[in-house]
Parts: structure tokens; sequence; C-alpha cells
């Protein structure tokens, strides 16, 4: 790993730029899930007690180069400070971050407003960079969830100044690093979800990588469609069936198992606790027009289980079946607790990411038994894409 640590940074007395993410969603000025916001407080703490002086960059919204009084961060301090314990003071300029007032420099956290506010962040324009730079002595990337855009501070800044990674996106990396790209063997994925479409640059990187691949929900539909099944008004992508063939093919090539659905619960609406059946899967199954698959089945998730145990390592992107709704959550639920069981027992390695698959882990209480969550989403894809994040290059990783 090319990157440095805040363990490696001399920040004794020095102003330190912190690109955090706490883009958390607000409804009527109150924040309601403070989960990114609890998560940087390590960061922002180490930093602090190692003598350095935190000022905070973070995006809120999408104001696209505008100044938009209802994306303002004003919204999130009282959060933030509830989160970190400290006073947090909010500079509305960057006028004002480079010529402080007395007061703003004796605060314990700095916050400057909206960085999106300004249009030289998301074009990533040098002079842009610059300036910010000229706000600090070091910069500390504590947002791996921004890691995929490069703007002005997300890689940018990172040429300008001695650069490093906060807590947050080391345990980040360290995990993902841990789970892809030096695994303990051997490794599987989850892969789950409504379309092929969205996550083909994935599903081609995995079988190149893993030892199993279990797909699941309405994923899960186009590659039995592809295999010649009539599957009714099941959710599906009739256009991708020559990728899903190939996906398979290449699969097969690398060594890679493909674990699919052998059944599946059908219903006729898409319903809590709608009437269902159990159908067999593969390419002969014929369901009814008004049939579709909204779940895998029992012998698929005793499949699906059975396999976790010859694992070390398991990544989980994406649900198995409608888990919104009962009973189309059976084989999420299922799934999610035997390999948080097996976490648990020290016997598997388990990285989960994406804001489905995060909801389902909560919904099945297995979250806290993973050996690590991201929150990261898109950048978390990409990771799993093979990509190369420009916000992880920039600090050398």
């Amino acid at each position: 790993m090319g990157w440095k640590s805040l363990d490696e940074m001399d920040l004794n007395g020095k102003r330190v730029l912190v690109r955090v993410d706490i883009n958390v969603p607000v409804e009527k000025g109150q924040v309601t899930d403070a989960t990114r916001i609890e998560r940087i407080v390590p960061t922002v703490q180490d930093i602090i007690a190692k003598g350095g002086k935190p000022m905070l960059l973070a995006h809120f919204g999408r104001p696209k180069g505008k100044v938009s009084l209802d994306m303002s961060l004003a919204q999130v301090v009282p959060m933030l400070e509830q989160a970190l314990g400290l006073k947090v003071r909010l500079i509305e300029t960057l006028e004002g971050a480079e010529n402080l007032t007395e007061e703003a420099q004796a605060a314990d956290v700095l916050l400057l407003e909206n960085i999106r506010f300004h249009p030289g962040e998301e074009a990533n324009d040098p002079g842009f960079a610059k300036r910010l730079a000229g706000l600090g002595d070091i910069y500390c990337n504590d947002a791996f969830s921004a890691a995929h855009r490069a703007h002005a501070s997300t890689e940018g800044l990172a040429h300008h100044l001695p650069a490093c990674a906060g807590r947050l996106m080391q345990a980040e990396l360290s995990a993902l690093e841990a789970a892809l790209s030096n695994p303990e063997r051997p490794v599987g994925a989850v892969v789950g979800g409504a379309k092929v479409s969205t996550k083909i640059a994935l599903l081609e990187n995995l079988v190149n990588r893993l030892d199993l691949l279990v797909i699941g929900g309405g994923m899960a539909n186009t590659f039995i469609g592809a295999q010649g099944a009539s599957l009714g008004a099941s959710l599906q992508e009739p256009d991708f069936y020559d990728t899903a063939r190939n996906i398979l093919a290449q699969a097969k090539r690398t060594g890679c198992r493909v674990l699919l659905p052998v059944d599946g619960l059908a219903a006729r609406e898409f319903a809590e606790g709608a009437a269902h059946e159990v159908v067999a899967l593969g390419p002969e199954t014929v369901l009814g027009e008004d049939q579709m698959i909204l779940d895998a089945g029992p012998e698929s998730i005793k499949a699906v289980t059975a396999t976790f145990d010859d694992l070390k390592t398991l990544i989980w992107n994406g649900p198995m079946g409608a888990f919104e709704i009962s009973p189309f959550d059976r084989a999420t639920l299922a799934a999610a607790r035997a390999a948080a069981e097996l976490t648990r027992a020290g016997r598997l390695i388990s990285v989960a990411g994406g804001g489905d698959t995060v909801a389902a882990l909560n919904k099945a209480g297995a979250a806290h038994d993973f050996t690590y969550i991201s929150t990261a989403g898109g950048a978390f894809l990409e990771w799993m894409e093979g990509k190369t994040l420009p916000g992880v290059a920039a600090l050398g990783g």
C-alpha cells in the first residue's frame, strides 16, 4: 500500500485539511441518519490528539457550482458537534477561510461551507486546488466514498500538500485490499440486485478473481432466462442475455464457480405477504405469464449457505430477492445470518457494501458481525470493478 496514514505524519501545530463525506440525509433541517458523521470522529479526534488543527472540507447535495442555501452545511453542524463533542465553526466563504478571525482560529474544528458551491471543485481546477491548499499544511483524505471522483478536494489537493489517508479511508482500503486485492482463499462473492446492466463491469472483473460467484435477485432471472427458461412476468433483461452467457463462459475459463438459484418463490403480485409457491428453476422452467420470481427458494438457500462453509473470504453486494417485503426476504436474511455466524466464529472475512446491501444486513441483524461494512456506494462498486479511484491514486495507493 503506497499511501500514508495519520501515524506517519507530523501534525503538531499544523492546519490539516480533511476531506470528509458528511453528505447525510436531512429532513426539515434535521439529520435523519448520522452514520457518515459518526464514522469521521476517529480521524478528527486523532488529528487533534496529535496537535493538529482540523479544517473539514465536505460537499452536500449537488449545487452544481452555485451557492444554494438549502444545501448549506449549516444543517449538519449541530449533529457534527454532538458526535465530536467539540465546538464546530462553519466558515461560510473561501475568503473567510483565507483570513480567519481570532475567534475562528481558536475553534476546535473548522468546517468550510459546501465545497461544491465552487465551480472549480467538480472541474478539478488546478488554480482552485492550489487556492484550497493555501488554507493548510497537510491534506488528509477521509472520504473513500468520494474517491471515485477526480475533484479538487478529493484528488487535486493531494498534489499540493503532504497527503495521507484518514482513519475511515484507511479502514476502507485495508478491508478492500484484504477482500479482493490479496484475499485469503477460497474467496467468493454474493452479487444481487435488480439489473445485470448496472453491474456488467463488476461481474466481468469478479469472475476473473473469484473462486465462487453467487448471483441473486432480478439479475439471476436474466442469467436463468439466458439459458432458455421462460420466467413469465419476472424482472429480467432479455437484451443482456448474451452478456450473461459471456460472463458464464468466462467464469468457466477462469475456474470461477457460478451459483444460480435452483428454485424460487413465484408470486402473482409484488406485495407484502403475497400468495406464492416454490418452483424449480432451470433451462426448462416455464412460468405462467402473470407469475414472477421474487426470491430464491429453500434449496437455493441451502446451496448458498453450504458454499459459505468452504470460503475464507466473502464480498457482498446486493440482496438475493425482494428483501423489503416478506416472505421474499428469506434468502437474503438466511444467507446474511449464515455469513455473520461464520464471521463471528472467526472462520470468514466478510466485507459488504452498497445501500441496499447495508439495509438488508441490518434487517437480518447481521451487519455488526461482518468484518467490514462499507457505506461508500459508488466508490465501493468501482473498486470491485477493478477501476482506479482518482482519490486513492493521488495518495500514492
